[in-house]
């Protein structure tokens, strides 16, 4: 069996910015392998096109750039929000708008977006709503560790179910 729609796969990989010397952003070896639907638009396009076709047991190591990951810093995603939205009671919440903090936010149709304080003014708090790795090359390296069908309940809901996979309470 090879890695194709619809196929669970659960893998192990170390994630670094550049190549594979870079420094190390992510390593599945701390929570357990990755497991997922390939194919159901969960991963990057072009992750998945570097795994395609591989059987339990192989090894992958491969890089993207930027445009392939998560795209280009866009600087229209860095933003002067009003303070005043920060506030309560009058009070700035300086336990959640400090330098360097990401704070959960919601745009105008009720997206989550994740915005990182870069600087705070007595009027706004620029914002940086960009993907954390935007404008970064990746290099990803792992092994396949397991491999089989999806059942017809994880094809409709459109996630693994059971050990690694998510669960329904």
């Amino acid at each position: 069996m090879t890695i194709s729609k619809n196929k669970v796969v659960s893998l192990s990989y170390e994630l670094r910015a550049d190549n594979a010397e870079g420094e190390m952003i992510q390593t599945t070896a701390d929570g357990g392998p990755l497991t997922f639907i390939f194919g159901s638009g969960m991963l990057l396009p072009d992750f998945e096109a570097n795994i395609e076709g591989k059987a339990k047991g192989d090894l992958f190591s491969f890089g993207l750039t930027a445009e392939q990951a998560y795209g280009e810093k866009n600087p229209q995603a860095i933003i002067d929000v009003d303070i005043e939205i920060f506030k309560e009671n009058g009070k700035l919440n300086e336990s959640l708008v400090s330098l360097g903090n990401t704070i959960p936010m919601q745009d105008q149709e009720g997206h989550r977006l994740d915005g990182l304080v870069l600087e705070i003014t007595d009027k706004a708090v620029k914002m940086d709503f960009n993907h954390p790795l935007a404008g970064q090359a990746l290099h990803f390296s792992g092994e396949i560790l397991e491999l089989r069908d999806a059942t017809d309940e994880e094809l409709a809901h459109g996630h693994v179910h059971g050990p690694d996979g998510h669960h329904h309470h």
